[in-house]
């Protein structure tokens, strides 16, 4: 062992700057210059950063050692830095983990603890008040760590010196494993006394396996002895589809014939030798020698690699995807603007490829074949792709992997990254326990006993956690308002992540509204030619001529285009261009782009002309709003425009230029929906826009005295599709009842009676599959359906919402509507409008989620139509969607320090241009604990809980997305408290980075998609549950956690200026009613309404300078609006509410609350720190967490 490695401050790699590394010429030999990382030290290690981020300056980060905790566990965990690629290939590793103290280590805690984790339910004698106690919701077998509802998690090996492994197809879902403990044996780890021995012939033979065929076969294959993912086959069964679990030791062929048939072979042979002896000492010696041909790492994947994993997922509409996929042709394959190698293949002119998808080598089965790329075989002496530069890491290609550092007695699969876990217990007990460094921690690690501390709201909103990186990369990293994740630790391990107990996903909010976006007219689009990525900040260059990909590590040739500057004119530095200095650009695409020609902007608009409908008054408002907005409509001269209205019939409106006036065209017969004038029912909106208006103008009163009160919604929708086929579009749906005629006739299934059920509830999906299939048909034509539901009673939104969620729309809600009963609806309905009519709008849209090679993407929300396994279809996109993802760790990530996500939206815009929305997000990977813990992201982790739990609700119950919930935060906080020491059973402890997570998961299961025991009209438990799968996670948060401020005292002594405007900053209070006063007044954001709540003892200024009332009794019931009074008080109130306002895409109504007034209950149903009948309040919560914790 080296001499110990200086200490250095916690956090490593903080605000730290690198000098340039220049790369020195010559050829070195092949040795590999990445060792198996060290515990702590692969992170920051010096031999990393020569190879990622070589040149430029800005792209190359701090050289730093490695962090120690202490002399003793120096000496035997981090004695030194891994060699670099200069040294010889058969010198001693350095950094050897001593054997002795791995088996104390994994003597104290077996990794078993962390492969069955919700197996088990707890009890408790707290009496119940809404919250069950007894969860059976996680109450199955884990496979790979199945940690949360409704995950099929990709295939670790469980169990035995190289385990079972499952490939994507033979993996069992979670459905399966509902009732049984079928793998539970295989779940525990192989005594820690089992001494690992890698034998010479098994690392000849993949070495050979690696270097012969990595670049012809491009196979993905599990260097432990299993096949994945051979076919690439989809599954598209769903959830609870059954698949048999096969064993990876079949004999699955290869894709390619010859020598890699070959070479599968020797793999399985080497996997079925026989496992080490139970019976072996480790040795006295820890040393390890490397050979002089490295063997490849075991768990690790090498050459080509396509993410698949998402075969497990629930794909909602995958069924017919693949077939479709064939017919299509690929909107980027023909690109010869990209960088070129001469070892490039073609990428597949399918649809599977429209954005440029997967890698060239490993398709679905449904693609057609792939040439094998131009060559030449190698033998096993032959030098790898990219040899001779030594920037270019040797085991991202072609080259054989180092060795890895292993420890003598190491009881776990070589697939998971061994970690010390004694470690931790030898830590100083005043940092929880969970710290790895002498240094002090950070805040987001400081403890926190959430039992004593009851201030943990902050003054003002909880911003995103900043990632662990370098200032430079932190300054080009993704905004957390388009693409945040979950964890901005990444860990290391599959094992690692289960051990945390917290989900891994990403939130995405891909077109939001941005007031800066580089747009690069460039027609050269540089991307990576082996996986797709297009070309961003954290790439790093080898020289002017070539960059290498960070996600998949390829070396790509820059095109010569690429070498000029446009911004400073200059040519020869890459490195400086627009998209290697921004992580979210957009591209404008040429037409190797395009399916086909850019279609022009074309809206239907359906409307219910019912008598319930115009009783209602909606059609006023619509009409009227649409007349403001017409020539705002995004579009251009080519913009097109159509009406339906429906009842009992339905009727099409001939609009075609040269009419004196709009034609009425009836059809009765609607169960054999015709279009009586094609040709004329869309029309050009400039050239008939006069036409349109008297149709407008007309339409409120043409039905004031119908008494027709059936609704055929089903054959409307079934002509609206019919018109919109051949150019797709945007369909407008306005439905104020139950369809009761036709196809898709609805009866009702509420029972109002069972509204406050704590009990099963029922009718949480659809009733038929009608709305679904059309969607389908929909998505297919490019055509997205929105549905704006205005319905005084049940009108079973659980089916009607399936025409928007599967074609990429949108639901708007309006409970109660009426125009002049309901003012505040109305007006809410009004303000929604000239939003939907006016936003920007995208067509023919496709979305892209690349990441870093070892993690997967398995499960995906939002509304639209998964094409493929990472390909999702969006009919429409608008800047107010927003999309989530789960994510597993496929493989380890000991390789690297840095991982990367990038999303990609290729689509039409309303001018008729094809344009990439490309947004790219870096972020560290750790390998302890508390890292993880340090870098978790609390209201990512709630709203990515908050999808899963209503997927849960639909698949399973109610009962077992709650249960969930609750054992989220049971779980993760037991996992916290278990790593720490010296803590009392009367704490209960959390890191300051989840200190608010036990508050949002109570605040969740109190919203209406989830609560129970309190009355809740179905449908509006539905609509919050659409909200949940739809909205960006600014606007969900409000949502689920309201902001509460006090207004009657605003100052002008903490504000901000914003477009020569004050705007005060009152802090937050508590959801609480202990923070109300009856002398005070109090505004609720609640995200889509504000509540005022004005105290009976409010000081009557106040309320005669805001309100304009001379004292509390003159208040009106019904007030929405706030006067203009020129009152320094009224300017500061109206001056923060529209602040409020400006910040989200939907304006909110403001409703004032007095103490008579009926949305009173509403107002205190918010503030969920408080007991109700049928819920716990905040502090009997938190002891319910801890009797769970301690059972």
């Amino acid at each position: 062992s080296g001499p110990m490695q200086s200490q250095m401050q916690f956090p490593s790699g903080y605000g730290s700057h690198l000098p340039n590394y220049s790369a020195p010429s010559g050829h070195y030999s092949q040795v590999p210059n990445k060792a198996a990382a060290s515990h702590l030290d692969n992170q920051y290690r010096a031999s990393y950063y020569p190879g990622y981020y070589s040149a430029p300056a800005q792209n190359v980060m701090t050289s730093v050692g490695s962090n120690v905790l202490n002399a003793q566990e120096s000496q035997h965990l981090y004695n030194n830095t891994p060699p670099h690629s200069g040294g010889s290939s058969d010198r001693p590793v350095q950094g050897a983990i001593s054997s002795a103290s791995y088996l104390h280590m994994s003597a104290q805690q077996s990794h078993s603890a962390f492969d069955n984790h919700y197996s088990t339910s707890v009890s408790s004698s707290v009496a119940p008040q809404g919250f069950p106690l007894n969860s059976d919701h996680y109450a199955m077998p884990v496979v790979s760590g199945a940690m949360y509802p409704n995950v099929s998690y990709p295939p670790v090996a469980a169990g035995g010196a190289y385990g079972q492994t499952f490939t994507s197809q033979s993996l069992p879902t979670v459905g399966q494993f509902k009732d049984t403990n079928a793998f539970s044996s295989q779940s525990t780890s192989v005594p820690h006394s089992v001494q690992q021995h890698v034998p010479v012939g098994y690392n000849t033979t993949l070495s050979t396996v690696s270097s012969a065929q990595s670049v012809q076969d491009n196979l993905s294959r599990n260097l432990t002895g299993s096949v994945a993912k051979v076919n690439n086959q989809i599954n598209t069964g769903g959830i609870d589809s059954s698949q048999p679990g096969h064993s990876v030791s079949q004999n699955v062929p290869f894709a390619k014939p010859g020598a890699g048939t070959s070479a599968s072979s020797a793999v399985m042979s080497s996997v079925r030798s026989p496992a080490p002896s139970l019976s072996s000492k480790p040795p006295s010696s820890p040393s390890v020698t490397q050979s002089p041909e490295p063997a490849l790492q075991e768990g690790m994947q090498y050459g080509g690699y396509v993410n698949n994993q998402a075969s497990s997922a629930p794909a909602p509409l995958s069924s017919s995807s693949d077939d479709e996929e064939e017919d299509e042709e690929d909107e980027e394959a023909a690109l010869d603007s990209s960088s070129t190698t001469s070892s490039a293949s073609p990428v597949l002119n399918n649809y599977d490829a429209l954005e440029g998808g997967g890698y060239p080598e490993t398709r679905s089965v449904t693609s057609s074949p792939v040439p094998t790329p131009s060559v030449l075989q190698t033998s096993k002496a032959s030098k790898p792709f990219g040899y001779g530069y030594p920037a270019l890491q040797p085991g991202y290609q072609n080259a054989t992997p180092p060795t890895p550092v292993q420890p003598s007695n190491p009881g776990h699969h070589p697939g998971f990254q061994h970690y010390p876990q004694a470690c931790v217990n030898q830590l100083s007990s005043s940092l929880g326990g969970l710290s790895l460094q002498h240094s002090q921690q950070p805040e987001s690690l400081r403890p926190v006993n959430l039992t004593h501390d009851r201030n943990i709201l902050p003054v003002s909103s909880v911003p995103a956690p900043v990632p662990n990186l370098n200032s430079e990369l932190r300054k080009l990293n993704c905004s957390p308002d388009s693409f945040r994740c979950t964890l901005t630790n990444i860990p290391q391990t599959q094992a690692l992540l289960n051990k945390a107990k917290l989900p891994l996903g990403l939130l995405l909010h891909p077109f939001r509204d941005l007031t800066q976006l580089p747009v690069i007219t460039s027609s050269t689009i540089v991307r990576c030619r082996s996986c797709r990525t297009y070309i961003n900040p954290f790439v790093s260059f080898i020289d002017q001529r070539r960059w290498k990909c960070n996600l998949c590590y390829r070396v790509n040739d820059v095109p010569e285009e690429f070498m000029y500057n446009p911004l400073t004119r200059s040519y020869g530095e890459p490195h400086k261009r627009p998209e290697v200095q921004n992580s979210t650009v957009e591209f404008i695409a040429s037409s190797d782009y395009m399916l086909r020609p850019p279609q022009p902007a074309v809206y239907l608009f359906v409307l219910d002309v019912s008598h319930n409908a115009v009783e209602a008054g909606y059609l006023t408002i619509v009409c009227q709003s649409l007349l403001e907005n017409l020539d705002k409509l995004p579009g251009d001269s080519r913009t097109r425009i159509g009406f339906i209205t429906f009842d009992s019939t339905v009727q099409f409106y001939n609009l075609q230029e040269g009419l004196s006036q709009p034609q009425m065209l009836i059809v009765s017969d609607i169960d054999d929906i015709f279009l009586p004038t094609p040709d004329s029912l869309l029309v050009n909106l400039h050239e008939s826009k006069e036409l349109i208006k008297d149709l407008l103008n007309a339409l409120p009163n043409m039905f004031t005295n119908t008494r027709e009160t059936h609704s055929a919604l089903g054959p409307a929708l079934q002509a609206a599709f019919k018109l919109m086929s051949p150019t797709g579009g945007r369909i407008s749906v306005f439905q104020t009842q139950l369809p009761s005629l036709g196809a898709g006739l609805l009866h009702s299934r509420e029972d109002p009676n069972q509204r406050s059920s704590t009990k099963v509830v029922q009718h949480l999906g659809p009733a038929t599959d009608f709305y679904k299939k059309l969607a389908l048909d929909c998505s297919g034509q490019q055509i997205a359906v929105d549905l704006f539901l205005l319905s005084s009673q049940y009108s079973d939104l659980a089916s009607l919402a399936c025409m928007s969620k599967y074609s990429a729309g949108c639901i708007y809600y309006y409970p109660s509507f009426h125009r002049t009963h309901n003012p505040a609806q109305a007006e809410k309905l009004q303000k929604d409008l000239k939003r939907y009519l006016t936003r920007k709008i995208g067509f023919e849209a496709v979305m892209r989620i690349r990441c870093t090679k070892g993690l997967s993407i398995h499960t995906f929300h939002g509304n639209f139509f998964v094409r493929s396994t990472d390909l999702l279809s969006l009919a429409n996109v608008n800047p107010d969607a927003g999309f989530a993802v789960q994510m597993s760790i496929e493989e380890s990530l000991t390789d690297t320090s840095l991982v990367c996500f990038q999303t990609a939206l290729l689509y039409t815009s309303s001018k008729g241009e094809r344009r990439i929305r490309v947004h790219t997000l870096c972020l560290p990977v750790v390998s302890s604990l508390s890292d993880v813990y340090a870098g978790a992201d609390v209201q990512a982790v709630v709203c990515l809980l908050a999808n899963m739990a209503v997927d849960r609700s639909i698949s399973s119950s109610l009962a077992d997305a709650r249960d969930a919930l609750v054992n989220a935060v049971v779980d993760s906080l037991a996992a916290y408290m278990s790593t720490a020491s010296n803590l009392q059973q009367s704490m209960l402890i959390a890191p300051t980075s989840l200190k608010l997570f036990p508050l949002y998961i109570l605040a969740l299961l109190k919203q209406k998609a989830f609560r129970t025991g309190t009355s809740t009209r179905l449908d509006d438990r539905v609509y919050a549950m659409c909200q949940m799968k739809s909205q960006p996670l600014v606007h969900l948060m409000k949502m689920i956690h309201p902001n509460l401020y006090r207004i009657d005292k605003l100052t002008d002594e903490t504000t901000i200026h914003v477009n020569d405007r004050v705007v005060p900053q009152p802090p937050l209070q508590k959801l609480s009613a202990e923070k109300l006063t009856r002398e005070g007044a109090f505004l609720m954001d609640c995200g889509s309404v504000f509540y005022l709540w004005i105290g009976k003892n409010c000081d009557n200024n106040f309320i005669k300078d805001v309100l304009g009332y001379p004292n509390y009794a003159s208040v009106p019931q019904k007030m929405t609006q706030l006067p203009e009074v020129d009152a320094p008080s009224s300017e500061r109130t109206r001056s923060f509410i529209s602040w409020l306002r400006d910040s989200r895409p939907l304006s909110p109504v403001l409703q004032v609350i007095k103490d008579e007034n009926p949305a009173k209950t509403d107002f205190f149903q918010h503030l969920i720190e408080d007991r109700t009948e049928a819920a716990f309040s905040y502090y009997e919560f938190l002891l319910n967490i801890q009797q769970q914790i301690c059972k």
